[in-house]
């Protein structure tokens, strides 16, 4: 890498990593977790739970681009996560409106969480190529 990294990607790494790890760790949880830990989970969705933990991998692969100034690549995972939730949200958005019960705190997370690596796909495409 001859060019630096903008000064935004550390501090974004750092927040996806972690979101990344929560990820990770609250989806497991209901997934293997304890019988507690699932039903703590309410009416959570067994699609977006099984994506959402799936993708919290992913999180961690789009940090670690970031971390490292990949910008190009940074921008292929973010894209990819961000494409990847708004299908997932509109599956979820299916399944709310048949009726099934889901959490309102999904419906509000997934928007967000698309959101969040749109943004990064966004900005890491706006910035100049490295060399």
């Amino acid at each position: 890498m001859t060019q630096a990294a903008p000064r935004w990607t550390r501090p974004t790494a750092l927040a996806a990593a972690l979101f990344g790890g929560l990820t990770i760790l609250s989806g497991g949880l209901v997934l293997f977790g304890p019988e507690a830990a699932q039903r703590a989970a309410g009416d959570a969705v067994p699609f977006v739970v099984i994506f959402n933990t799936a993708a919290g991998f992913a999180y961690l692969a789009g940090a670690y681009a970031l971390w490292r100034g990949q910008l190009p690549a940074a921008r292929g995972i973010a894209l990819a996560i961000g494409t990847a939730t708004l299908i997932v949200l509109a599956g979820f958005a299916v399944t709310a409106l048949t009726g099934a019960p889901v959490e309102l705190r999904t419906a509000l997370a997934l928007p967000f969480r698309a959101l969040f690596w749109l943004v990064i796909a966004w900005a890491a495409g706006r910035e100049p190529s490295p060399g």
